[in-house]
């Protein structure tokens, strides 16, 4: 299974509702109305009472293509297949069968109505998921595009066409029983009228026919002048009103006696109407709408008219930004392509907030309503930067905007925009100047912006008075300011540019001051900067795709991370600057170790990450991608997990991951499985040749080896130990007036301690046997059974290597050569010097009286000093550094 080492999905945020119609079901038991979303591969159920978020289901395979339900069931059509919900969560019947992608679903009493793009009509029993009946349709003639079932009319039911043709069918005899011949206009919607035989006919024409089954007449016909009719509802609570949808996202409302318009919500969504439904009984109507918002009115005005009641939404196009807000992990702060700032909670979606649209003038766009809000909207939010020191005081979010110059001020605390409009007074009038990157310092006080035209400019975030301007007359840089930022305690602005330098200003420039009193020059041109509170590192993005990081201390780079292949989009740090993660539009995303400069992760998404930002508690990543509303949230399996941060190998393949789902994924994956396998380091014998290498034994392994003879002497009792008497089961006793014990039969056992000793017994030990029979110098074998010996054996089979006269001479040669090995080698310095003293001390009088021996021994004085010449020199030069270090 392909993975990231660092990442897990963990969910998405920022989805409510997409084109799927919205599904209402009443629960007796909850005495209470849910609401059924679509958002994808998952379907979201609400409560109508507070809009509280009740449940999210399973992942689909794919995507929801229609939902449905009734009083103990949902039902979801994903591709082929159909699956039936209770509670919301748990997935009870599967449904197998089509052959072509479902689009309708109509529960049916016990049974289940699917239709799939074939206009191939399956029905279903509920409860034993056994295919039932089966009508087939022909596209050319007949293209079923929705049905209904007329109320009292007993197994029938009415299918609309693109056509524009009606057929009224039985489905217990499976025959045609009426053919309407329609409009010529394709059918978008059928909806049961509250009087009995009639149905509300939606025409893609913009038309809705009010029809009477029973006789084949048209009631009355009414013309929605939005266009075409995708939605339809009825009031049930003794008002006779109509409410349709419109792609242009208003909703019409009807009255059926007076047969005319009763009122309208104009522009109610930013998209199609595509879901509406009134709650039954009572005067609430939900609509939903592809512009991701679930909205419920409620008809308490005078005139009638609705009014917005409750509002769950979201973003309506993808979002441009994003960035976690405040010191914890719980808030993210969005900017999206619908000019809008929001507040996603990673703990409850009940904290999610709107701080509105960015308007040019925010109370006339109040004021005038939402119809009229378009031509007052300020272009997308494209970057923006945030300070929580004075969220209480003032405003502390400052935006740029697309091709705008104006930078618009925002608050987090009372959630809406702020009355500052940015703007330099010697710009006035120049449509060329863009606004293209914002910063704001520490303190919360100052906003620094850098201009398209290279100039850089500072303003109060509380009065939005200019206070400072940063170079010449003519702009700090030559071309577009891609990057500014200040350091903490305000003394320094740096400011990136296109045209490849990076400059450092003092944040109040001295008068007459127009140039940085420092400037480094990069490679290529810079597109971004990102920058660290609590370091000194900056982040610079590339014109060529690769990241530099430099020190502003000492105004060096200080590494060069290579690998993207396409442009970057954008990069963040980890809280403790450890890492860089970077994204960019060749799909990967991709942590960098700092401290060693190494590439330890990455992976690749679907769609190309526009946006990152890391919690700063290390808890999340979040990321948002191309084409998507949502707001990825991917866990940092460190936190709670060993992860080996190895460097990732060039040629190993890139895992591809899908985006979190909209429910918290389990993954079914082993700890082991996820955790890459790292081989256990040992270390080599010898890491240089040049170099002496320790046993690293205990001291205690050769120290008391050359002190052998007083730790024994030490440790000799006193005393011997005495052998207690024997005495016989039963005592005999001598016969007199006293009582008395007769020991005359006890043996003495002293004079029973005799030593047999068998004539033929050797004197060489094992250890000298193992000694005698190395071949070519091998000494491997008889090192490591030295090792393991403790240091009285150690001592007792050195003095046992003269013991037998016979041998004594070629035991005392292969020690000897033992050492001149271990010496030679340069492994095991203390242990071959110890064996060597304690050798010395018993048989250095009987090597100098054999001359074999002793000529040995001038090849083994010669590989000795050797050797103790090199780490003489080490010594020395070590002491010597230390010594001239002390000095300074």
């Amino acid at each position: 299974m392909v993975h990231s080492k660092i990442f897990l999905k963990n969910r998405a945020l920022g989805y409510v509702s997409n084109h799927i119609p919205l599904v209402t079901r009443y629960i007796k038991r909850r005495n209470e109305n849910l609401i059924i979303t679509c958002v994808g591969n998952a379907f979201y159920t609400y409560s109508s009472s507070h809009f509280t978020l009740l449940s999210v289901s399973g992942t689909h395979p794919g995507e929801i293509t229609c939902l449905a339900g009734d009083t103990f069931h949902t039902y979801t059509a994903c591709g082929n297949e159909i699956y039936a919900w209770r509670r919301g969560t748990e997935l009870k019947h599967t449904y197998k069968g089509h052959e072509c992608p479902i689009h309708t679903l109509l529960p049916f009493g016990p049974h289940l109505i699917s239709i799939d793009e074939s206009s191939n009509v399956k029905i279903w029993d509920i409860k034993t998921e056994e295919l039932l009946a089966e009508l087939t349709f022909s596209n050319s003639v007949f293209k079923v595009t929705t049905l209904t079932h007329p109320a009292t009319y007993m197994n029938k039911l009415l299918f609309g066409s693109e056509q524009g043709q009606l057929q009224l069918w039985n489905l217990k005899v499976l025959k045609s029983i009426y053919t309407f011949k329609g409009w010529s206009t394709p059918v978008t919607a059928l909806e049961q009228a509250p009087a009995i035989d009639v149905v509300a006919i939606g025409l893609s024409d913009g038309r809705i026919i009010l029809h009477n089954l029973k006789f084949d007449e048209s009631l009355f016909e009414l013309v929605q002048d939005w266009g075409s009719v995708i939605s339809i509802s009825f009031r049930s609570d003794e008002y006779p009103i109509m409410a349709t949808g419109s792609l242009e996202g208003h909703i019409v409302f009807w009255n059926l006696e007076q047969r005319k318009v009763e009122s309208q919500l104009h522009k109610a969504h930013f998209g199609a109407v595509t879901g509406l439904k009134y709650l039954p009984n009572e005067p609430l109507l939900v609509s939903s709408s592809p512009d991701n918002s679930l909205k419920l009115w409620i008809f308490d005005l005078a005139d009638g008219a609705g009014r917005l009641l409750r509002i769950r939404e979201a973003h309506a196009d993808p979002p441009t930004a994003i960035r976690f807000y405040g010191n914890d992990s719980n808030s993210v702060l969005t900017a999206g392509s619908d000019s809008s700032l929001r507040i996603f909670s990673t703990i409850t979606e009940m904290l999610n907030k709107s701080l509105g649209k960015a308007s040019f003038n925010r109370k006339a766009a109040k004021k005038k309503g939402r119809a009229v809000e378009d031509p007052l909207m300020m272009p997308p939010i494209t970057e923006f930067a945030s300070e929580v020191t004075r969220e209480k005081e003032w405003d502390n979010i400052a935006a740029i905007h697309s091709g705008l110059g104006t930078v618009s001020t925002w608050s987090f605390k009372q959630a809406k925009m702020g009355e500052h409009k940015l703007f330099p007074k010697k710009f006035k009038g120049n449509s060329n100047v863009v606004a293209s990157s914002v910063c704001l310092t520490k303190c919360g006080n100052f906003v620094i912006i850098g201009y398209s035209t290279g100039h850089v400019e500072r303003f109060n975030m509380q009065s939005g008075i200019h206070r400072a301007s940063y170079g010449t007359s003519k702009g700090a840089h030559q071309g577009p300011v891609k990057g500014v930022m200040a350091d903490p305690l305000n003394q320094t602005v740096i400011t990136a540019g296109r045209d490849a330098f990076l400059k450092f200003w003092r944040f109040t420039p001295k008068a007459g001051e127009t140039e940085p009193y420092a400037k480094m020059i990069l490679d290529e041109p810079i597109e971004w900067l990102r920058y660290h509170n609590e370091s000194s590192l900056i982040a610079i993005g590339m014109e060529d795709f690769t990241i530099v990081l430099v020190d502003v201390d000492t105004r060096k780079i200080v590494r060069r991370f290579e690998g993207h292949e396409a442009r970057l989009t954008d990069a963040c740090f980890s809280p403790d600057s450890r890492w860089l993660i970077t994204a960019s539009m060749d799909c990967t995303i991709r942590t960098w170790d700092i401290p060693s400069a190494n590439l330890i992760d990455i992976f690749q998404v679907p769609e190309a990450c526009i946006s990152l930002h890391f919690s700063p508690t290390a808890e999340f990543l979040a990321t948002t991608h191309v084409c998507n509303l949502g707001i990825y949230l991917w866990s940092n399996r460190t936190l709670y997990s060993y992860v080996s941060l190895k460097a990732v190998n060039k040629d190993d393949p890139i895992p591809m991951i899908g985006l979190p789902g909209s429910v918290i994924e389990v993954t079914d994956v082993n700890e082991d499985e996820l955790t890459e396998p790292e081989p256990e380091y040992v270390s080599p014998e010898q890491l240089q040749e040049d170099l002496i290498t320790m046993s690293g034994f205990a001291h205690s392994k050769w120290q008391n080896l050359l002190n052998i003879d007083i730790v024994k002497k030490r440790n000799k009792p006193k005393a011997p130990p005495k052998a207690p008497e024997n005495a016989p089961f039963f005592l005999p006793t001598i016969p007199s007036l006293e009582l008395k014990f007769d020991f005359s039969n006890v043996k003495d056992t002293e004079s029973m301690n005799k030593f047999i000793t068998h004539p033929e017994l050797q004197n060489i030990t094992p250890f000298g046997k193992s000694l005698l029979s190395v071949n070519n110098d091998a000494f491997e074998e008889v090192i490591a059974k030295l090792k393991n010996m403790s240091p009285s054996s150690i001592d007792f089979e050195i003095q046992s290597l003269s013991a037998d006269e016979r041998m004594s001479n070629a035991l005392l040669l292969h020690f000897m050569k033992m050492m001149y090995y271990m010496i030679k080698r340069k492994i095991d310095f203390e242990l071959a010097q110890a064996y060597l003293a304690v050798f010395l001390k018993w048989h250095g009088t009987m090597i100098t009286k054999t001359e074999s021996l002793r000529s040995y021994l001038d090849m083994l004085q010669e590989a000795q000093s050797e050797v103790w010449f090199i780490l003489r020199d080490k010594l020395f030069y070590n002491l010597s550094v230390v010594q001239a270090l002390k000095k300074m």
